[in-house]
């Protein structure tokens, strides 16, 4: 049996979509960090070790090129101050145009463990099984944030992605990238200054003895 399709506007308050994040946590039997693009809860697949390795390698390459503002771990919030929240996401890794102040942390505090989006200068994802999540909904997003630089590892493709200069539309899936810079895994991937090239090389060798 199925239930007809509602066509009437609803009179219902929607629910923010941080408080929907939250309820997906408690309801998961298993530590998870669900995110939310494009007016959908996502739920990452558990990251498996070669994908941490990844991730963990380049926020290091990005550490020792002393880009001290590389981190890991927070979740970020788009959406206008005040507003409705548009997206919440955890990059693999980031960059952050400034150390959080204490009005950035009153703002975490007010929407329930979730930086501003604008203190981003770059994120980093390694694609899991959801790949697709990382080349649709998360590359768009991040444009329509106005995050200047996203770079993506594909390992399906065996390829690395850096874009920069987000261009902002109207329509924010139409958001997009005018640059994009592509090279093979295990080739340097150029990234926009003040930052160094990535070495991908460490992706076509063989993985450490169990």
């Amino acid at each position: 049996m199925s239930a007809d399709p509602i066509t009437e506007p609803s009179m219902l308050p929607q629910q923010d979509p941080i408080d929907l994040l939250i309820a997906f946590e408690e309801a998961s039997e298993v530590p998870i960090r669900p995110e939310y693009f494009e007016g959908m809860g996502i739920v990452p697949p558990q990251a498996d070790q070669e994908h941490n390795h990844e991730a963990a390698e380049l926020y290091f390459q990005l550490r020792s090129a002393a880009i001290r503002l590389a981190g890991i771990g927070n979740g970020y919030r788009a959406g206008p101050r005040g507003g409705r929240t548009t997206a919440l996401f955890v990059p693999d890794f980031y960059v952050l145009h400034r150390w959080p102040s204490e009005l950035d942390e009153s703002y975490r505090k007010a929407h329930k463990g979730w930086y501003s989006a604008e203190l981003l200068a770059l994120v980093g994802e390694v694609t899991s099984s959801n790949h697709e999540t990382d080349t649709g909904p998360k590359y768009r997003t991040y444009a329509a944030a106005g995050v200047p630089v996203y770079v993506l590892l594909h390992r399906q493709e065996g390829k690395a992605y850096a874009y920069s200069d987000p261009v902002q539309e109207e329509d924010p899936a139409k958001a997009h990238y005018a640059t994009k810079v592509e090279v093979e895994l295990g080739h340097p991937l150029p990234l926009p200054e003040p930052y160094p090239k990535l070495d991908t090389a460490f992706l076509t060798e063989e993985q450490p003895e169990k």
